[in-house]
């Protein structure tokens, strides 16, 4: 009964680094429908008048970039003023920055919406990925150096790409069909790794762990088309290939894994999967789980509110996303 009264009131989440993450925003309005919740859902952005999830958004501040000094005291500020319970990242380079003062934010009630500092460092740096996924026998492409490319190059099955160890977004990717190639990027050798090009069908598994760290839910998906590094057109497919390797993932990560991370991997022709990156934060396609029937926003409202949890693994195969622009409108205030 407490609790009921509780939520009686407005209750509040934050998403940080918004963006155009409009598609989120929507799934966790369309979760607090659903649960007859009065949500208001906030957003930050280092330019939220460019932003158009933070236009869309019930309300939206300006904060400093997430690398500034000035990052975590304005955001706790704002937290703490407007009393906001969950907050969710977006983007990898905020992850780490987070983790690191989740007590604080817990102090004043917030919950911030992110693994462990293990689990974040070995998933933003591409080497550690595959090193971690090795060790725990999920199968990855061919990773090393790009100097022990070049000294070994006939041991490398060709081409292979070249990827910067902490990027995401698909940003800065340089594929190389021969040694002569990589030799003529402009690029900083060390900061970047070399893997063998697997040929197949592409995949994102959207995966969502509970407050404890248990999986509760693994969605696959085709990526038919991506654009940016993102997916524009994808289908929910029930993969038993890919169900087990999540299966196997999240038996490694129990217990440091929270809330939504998604991995991503290469089927090929005869069914054989590799895993190449995994990402410890809500994907970009995350919107296609959520309509699938992984509907991991209401779950973590109801973590985040002392709901009973309705989370399960029984979403609809063969759900499809056809992505297309659209645009907000407002009149700047310049």
């Amino acid at each position: 009964m407490i609790i009921l009264l509780e939520l009686r009131n407005p209750v509040n989440i934050l998403i940080s680094s918004a963006g155009r993450r409009v598609e989120l925003l929507e799934c966790f309005r369309r979760a607090a429908v659903e649960l007859r919740l009065d949500l208001k859902v906030y957003a930050v952005d280092a330019n939220p008048q460019m932003s158009s999830a933070c236009q869309q958004a019930d309300n939206a501040w300006e904060v400093p970039r997430c690398t500034h000094p000035d990052y975590i005291p304005t955001l706790f500020a704002l937290c703490k003023r407007e009393k906001i319970r969950l907050v969710i990242p977006t983007i990898d380079t905020e992850l780490e920055i987070l983790a690191s003062v989740t007590d604080q934010f817990k102090s004043i009630g917030t919950r911030i919406l992110v693994s462990n500092l293990e689990t974040i460092r070995m998933a933003r740096n591409k080497a550690a990925t595959c090193c971690f996924l090795d060790q725990i026998g999920i199968p990855t492409p061919k990773t090393g150096t790009v100097d022990e490319l070049l000294g070994e190059p006939t041991e490398w099955n060709w081409p292979v790409i070249l990827k910067p160890t902490n990027g995401s977004c698909s940003v800065g990717l340089h594929f190389a069909e021969n040694p002569r190639e990589v030799e003529n990027f402009a690029i900083d050798r060390t900061k970047y790794i070399a893997q063998e090009v697997w040929q197949g069908k592409e995949y994102t598994i959207n995966v969502f762990f509970d407050s404890k760290g248990v999986l509760r839910c693994a969605v696959p998906h085709w990526r038919c088309e991506t654009r940016g590094g993102e997916v524009s057109k994808g289908i929910t497919q029930r993969n038993p290939v890919l169900m087990t390797i999540a299966v196997k993932l999240a038996d490694a990560l129990r217990g440091k894994a929270f809330g939504p991370i998604c991995f991503q991997a290469i089927v090929d022709n005869s069914g054989k999967a590799a895993v190449f990156e995994i990402n410890a934060r809500f994907g970009g396609g995350y919107p296609l789980a959520d309509r699938a029937g992984g509907t991991f926003a209401k779950w973590l409202i109801e973590e985040a509110f002392g709901l009973p949890s309705s989370a399960h693994n029984n979403w609809n195969d063969g759900v499809t996303m056809l992505r297309y622009d659209a645009a907000v409108f407002f009149n700047a205030p310049f």
